[in-house]
This record gives structure tokens, C-alpha cells and sequence, in this order.
């Protein structure tokens, strides 16, 4: 095995094993929380988290996904610098929307849309600040004070009475004790000279441009679907869904999130002798390792997803209803009908950063409208015909096609520099 390929499996299971661990507490304690809230209270929360999530992927801009390509720490920190602005203009726009949302549904959890906002994009930032510098075990550790921390933070706020107030901040919360974890500088030794941020704003304007509509058209579609459910079939089916996701998309944000962290600044060294380092509008290198690491990748994962298909197919409703009580019942027999979805969603969850690496925005972002627009279509037509099983089934067929593509696309991606396939 060759140094490079040692070192990402490295990576990959140090990750692994943090976001394992991270992962394990929600699912030891989800059968418990589940009947220490409502299905109803889950829905609410939910619909609170995906609007959230919504604004927070855009929170710094995407600049923060520029940090693995940048090599000198002076631009690493003025890079920073532009994040933290944006956030701060973000989390700003944030409460004057939580203003209006308040005065038009009169919740009191509203209030909280900023600090989440807030919370995530900062973590969002440490992160990637600690992804560029390969600081894979803090990552792990991270995590597990984010998912673990969460999960035991709503069961205590339960324990409180704090109803969905509970659901709503104790994840904030984890998610900022993850960041201050990571213990990312506002300030260091490397200080950029004036106005240093604005010059790397213009060089690295593809990921506001490009990646920012791509990854909140990504999130606005978690947020639509909510929506719809919440307003055709009521809020126990948007708590069904919310909490089917939730655990099923469990295993992509465990090996997903640990793919995708140890791949991006692989491919991003690979591309950066004739990327943004050598220019604004350079093209980065796709080469013949970098394809070859993707197709492994997919493959493995395609081994570690066909099982987990079968046994949804097989056990969820069942499962579901002995885990998180009768109550539940329901969403086992969507998680069922999302089986095929899930499969194809792990095996895709960790390429998105390939894209990013090979500065393949604008047909990524092309690419998934396309796939937003077929997954509310599908979702809207399976509602009308068969409620909230028919939904399942419809993203489920519409996610299938549409992800195979996406795999077969990546697969083949042409090579620069001379090389040939």
C-alpha cells in the first residue's frame, strides 16, 4: 500500500472511530428520548432544525471550503478573517428573520434561529480550519462532543420539563462546545497585511458564487420537504420524517463525514500546483490517482450501503416500533419506503467534496438543482398519491436514477494535463 493511500486510511479511521462513538449515544439514547417527546414535538423541532441548517451551510459564504487549497498561513488566517465577517452579517440577517417568524407564528423558540445560526457557522469554520491543518483526532473529538453531547443534552432537558424549548438549544449548545473544542484563533502570529481578505474574496469567488446556492439549494430542500409534510399530513408525519432521517441518515454523517474529511485535502494537494495556487481562473488538476481514490471510495462504499438497503427493507418497521415505542410505528414504515434513497445517499454523502477539489462547481451546482427539483417533485406527487408512504416510495425512485448518474459521471471524469483514461 502506498504512503499516500496509508495515510488516508489512517485519517479515515481515526474519524471513524470519533464519529462512532459520537453516533453511538444518540442511538443509545433515542429510544428514550422518543418517549420523552411527542412525535408532534419532533416535528416542530425538526422543521426549527431545517431552517436553522438552512441558513447556517451559508453562514460563511463556503469561504471556510477554500481553506484546504490555501498553503500560506498568512492567506489561511485573512481567509479566516473574510469567514468571520460574513458570519457576523449572516447571524445579523438571522435575527431579523426570527423577528419575522416570531411575529408571524408567535413561538418563543424562534429566538433561537440566530444563535443557531451562529453556533453552526462557526463550527463550520473550525472545522475546516482544522481539516487544512489535519488535525484529524480533534476532529473526532469534536464530533462526539456535538452528536453525544446533544443527545444527552436533550434528555437532561427533558428530565427539566423544557419541552421543545429543550430539543432546540441543547444541540446549539453541543454544537458550540464542539467549536470551542477545536480552538480555532480569531487571531494568530500570521497576520495578513490590509485588506488581504478582500484580494482572496476575488480569488476564491467561485464558492460564494457557485458552492453558496448549491449548498443552500441542498439544505432549502430538507427545509421545503419539512414543510410540506408538516402542512399536507400534520405534525406527527413531519416528526416520522424528521426522525427516519435522522437515524437512518446516521451511518452516511458517521463514515460519510470521515470519508470526506480525509479525501478533500488529498485531491486539493493533488490539484494545487496548477490550481487556485497558481491563479484565480486555473484549472485544477484531475488526475489519474485522484479518479482512481474516488472509484474506491465509491465502491466501498456501494458494499457497506447494499446491506444496510436489505435490512431496512426487512426489519424497519418492526424495528423501529420495539426502539422508540408503538408510537412510532409509522415512521418504521417510511424508513422502509426511504431504504433504496438512503443507500445511494451514503455512498454520495462523502463526494461532494470531490467537485470542490477538481473545480467542478458550476456542474455540481447545475447538477444538483436538478436533483433538488426531481427530489420535491417526487416527494410532492408521492404525497398527493399515496401520503406519506407514497413520498418514500416516489424520492426513493426519483434519488436512485438521480444518483446514478452523479456515480457514473464522477467514475469517468475526464483527466488533464495529458493524461488519458
Amino acid at each position: 500500500m502506498t504512503a499516500p493511500r496509508r495515510g488516508l486510511l489512517r485519517a479515515v479511521l481515526t474519524l471513524v472511530a470519533g464519529g462512532a462513538l459520537a453516533q453511538a449515544l444518540p442511538l443509545v439514547l433515542g429510544p428514550w428520548l422518543t418517549r420523552l417527546y411527542s412525535p408532534s414535538q419532533f416535528g416542530v423541532y425538526h422543521l426549527f432544525a431545517a431552517v436553522s441548517a438552512n441558513l447556517a451551510v451559508v453562514a460563511c459564504a463556503r469561504y471556510e471550503f477554500a481553506l484546504p487549497l490555501v498553503g500560506d498561513a498568512v492567506d489561511a488566517a485573512a481567509l479566516r478573517a473574510l469567514c468571520l465577517r460574513v458570519l457576523a452579517g449572516v447571524t445579523l440577517a438571522s435575527a431579523l428573520a426570527a423577528a419575522g417568524w416570531f411575529a408571524w407564528s408567535a413561538q418563543g423558540w424562534t429566538v433561537w434561529l440566530p444563535v443557531a445560526v451562529a453556533a453552526l457557522g462557526w463550527l463550520s469554520l473550525a472545522t475546516l480550519w482544522a481539516t487544512r491543518a489535519q488535525a484529524y483526532r480533534a476532529l473526532a473529538v469534536a464530533r462526539v462532543v456535538q452528536y453525544g453531547g446533544a443527545s444527552l443534552a436533550q434528555a437532561g432537558a427533558a428530565l427539566l420539563g423544557a419541552g421543545v424549548q429543550g430539543l432546540i438549544v441543547a444541540p446549539i449548545a453541543a454544537a458550540a462546545a464542539a467549536a470551542a473544542l477545536l480552538r480555532m484563533p480569531l487571531k494568530d502570529a500570521a497576520r495578513p497585511g490590509p485588506g488581504r481578505w478582500r484580494e482572496l474574496g476575488r480569488r476564491f469567488r467561485d464558492f460564494p458564487l457557485l458552492n453558496t446556492p448549491h449548498a443552500f439549494m441542498g439544505a432549502l430542500q430538507d427545509t421545503v420537504s419539512i414543510g410540506m409534510i408538516a402542512a399536507w399530513q400534520g405534525p406527527m408525519a413531519a416528526g416520522f420524517w424528521g426522525l427516519s432521517l435522522r437515524y437512518l441518515k446516521a451511518p452516511a454523517t458517521l463514515v460519510g463525514g470521515a470519508v470526506s474529511q480525509a479525501l478533500y485535502p488529498q485531491l486539493a494537494a493533488q490539484g494545487a500546483a496548477t490550481g487556485h495556487e497558481a491563479g484565480a481562473h486555473a484549472p485544477l488538476r484531475v488526475t489519474r490517482e485522484g479518479r482512481a481514490a474516488v472509484r474506491r471510495v465509491m465502491a466501498g462504499l456501494a458494499a457497506l450501503a447494499a446491506p444496510l438497503v436489505l435490512l431496512l427493507w426487512i426489519f424497519a418497521p418492526w424495528g423501529f416500533e420495539r426502539l422508540f415505542g408503538p408510537q412510532w410505528h409509522g415512521a418504521g414504515e417510511l424508513a422502509r419506503t426511504l431504504a433504496l434513497y438512503i443507500g445511494v445517499h451514503f455512498v454520495a454523502a462523502p463526494l461532494a467534496v470531490v467537485t470542490l477539489a477538481w473545480g467542478a462547481q458550476a456542474w455540481a451546482l447545475r447538477l444538483a438543482l436538478v436533483g433538488q427539483v426531481a427530489f420535491v417533485a417526487a416527494l410532492a406527487a408521492g404525497l398527493k398519491l399515496g401520503g406519506l408512504a407514497g413520498a418514500g416510495w416516489g424520492v426513493s425512485a426519483a434519488m436512485t436514477l438521480y444518483f446514478g448518474y452523479y456515480f457514473v459521471r464522477l467514475a469517468t471524469w475526464p483527466l488533464t494535463d495529458g493524461e488519458h483514461a
